[in-house]
């Protein structure tokens, strides 16, 4: 592959490492210990020296790197994004025998996903389960990582009208077929293997389905890429490897990435929860700051809130706005809204185009279609919490919230550049 789809090359190998939250934040991990950040744990003191790489977690699928510059800290320069995408969830208790022939899995639907894709596709099965040890109850995370179920589609022979729209029930269509035969118990038994524990000690598990759709560069010239999770993985990959990658010389560099933002984000994890304005606050204690200094910091701070954006779908033209009409490879796109679903204004966009212009990284314009609201991310929310001046920016991609959608293979190198010099500040 070219090396200007390089970086998309290892956004598409993380992605495949990273079926849930859990795992994306897992690796993460393993790779920031790996250059010498040092882990902090929410319920110990922290104790901070300048010039030195931190980061915390939360709840296993969220997780916040920083590093303190060796000189005096003006602000902080904060990317989040989030590290979920819509799926279904595997419900408690799931094995459903179907007509004394086969055993289906009872699923819910997390986010807002889009159905018809999920049919006819080699699905398998990833998260965390808790097992009762003789230390106490400790968490492992599980990945089948094989064709493990698949939702079959209804033969066109038996609904002739399939073609002319059909309206899902999450709870009869969309169950994955799982095993032949009627026996109980099978699935408990799978996943106790895969967690090297027995049935009687495996206590709770928050599992999902995931494709196992390998990625793929495609077009002409292979100007586009084909993943799972490209939404919003795309940005929460570039966003941690611009703070793992970056030392910054004036402001404490940061990458925030929340998860459940594709429920809402009102979770102790999520964008609307204390833990990014915890972080900040509990840096400025450790590094002696008074509320005097604290507030000025905040004051002078910048966050860029990173999630994808609607590319201008070519067999669709019309559901985009008539002048801002984002396409793929075409850099990084500002999001803006009236209804301030993003936080962008003049000011913070103006900000960002002088950056990316003076350092000649592509961008481009983004607003919903005036009868076509679209969804709120993390900028407003998280604004709620920690109230700087930010801006809402993504990649253009199509398909989003699909198991498997597209974006343009040039975007990921540019959002990184975006990232590097943000926090590079």
């Amino acid at each position: 592959m070219e090396g200007r789809y390089a970086t998309t090359e290892e956004l598409s190998a993380f992605i495949a490492k990273s079926p849930t939250p859990f795992h994306a934040v897992r690796n993460m991990a393993v790779e920031l210990e790996g250059k010498g950040f040092i882990r902090l744990d929410e319920r110990e003191a922290w104790k901070l020296e300048a010039g030195m790489p931190y980061f915390v977690t939360r709840n296993g699928s969220a997780l916040a790197a920083f590093r303190i510059p060796s000189s005096e800290a003006e602000g902080y320069s904060i990317v989040s994004a989030h590290t979920d995408s819509p799926a279904f969830k595997v419900k408690t208790d799931p094995e459903i025998v179907s007509s004394g022939l086969y055993a289906t899995l009872n699923t819910e639907i997390y986010g807002g996903l889009l159905m018809a894709p999920w049919f006819d596709r080699p699905l398998s099965i990833a998260g965390r389960v808790f097992v009762r040890t003789e230390n106490g109850i400790e968490e492992r995370l599980v990945d089948f990582d094989r064709d493990m179920v698949l939702i079959p589609s209804l033969a066109i022979h038996m609904n002739r009208k399939a073609n002319e729209g059909v309206c899902y029930s999450a709870q009869k269509e969309l169950l994955p077929l799982f095993a032949e035969g009627t026996e109980k118990g099978r699935f408990i038994e799978a996943l106790a293997s895969q967690a090297s524990c027995s049935v009687d000690s495996l206590l709770e598990y928050e599992l999902y389905l995931y494709p196992r759709t390998p990625h793929s560069f495609w077009g002409l010239g292979k100007e586009f890429f084909s993943a799972p999770k490209i939404d919003d993985l795309m940005c929460a990959y570039t966003a941690f490897r611009a703070a793992s990658d970056t030392i910054p010389s004036r402001f404490i560099s940061m990458a925030v990435l929340f998860d459940n933002e594709e429920t809402g984000s009102g979770t102790k994890q999520g964008a609307l929860s204390d833990l990014m304005c915890t972080i900040v606050s509990r840096i400025g204690t450790a590094m002696g700051y008074d509320e005097e200094r604290k507030a000025i910091m905040k004051a002078s701070s910048f966050m860029i809130s990173a999630d994808n954006c609607h590319a201008l779908h070519p067999n669709y033209p019309e559901k985009c706005d008539p002048t801002n009409r984002p396409r793929m490879n075409g850099g990084v796109a500002i999001k803006f809204s009236a209804s301030q679903r993003y936080a962008t204004d003049a000011e913070s966009a103006s900000y960002l185009r002088d950056l990316m212009d003076r350092n000649g990284i592509p961008y481009q314009h983004f607003a919903n279609h005036s009868d076509i609201p679209g969804g709120s991310t993390l900028g407003n929310l998280s604004a709620q919490k920690l109230s700087i001046p930010t801006v809402d920016i993504g990649a253009a991609q199509l398909a989003m919230h699909s198991p498997y959608e597209t974006a343009g293979a040039r975007d990921t190198e540019a959002l990184s550049r975006l990232f590097m010099a943000f926090l590079s500040r």
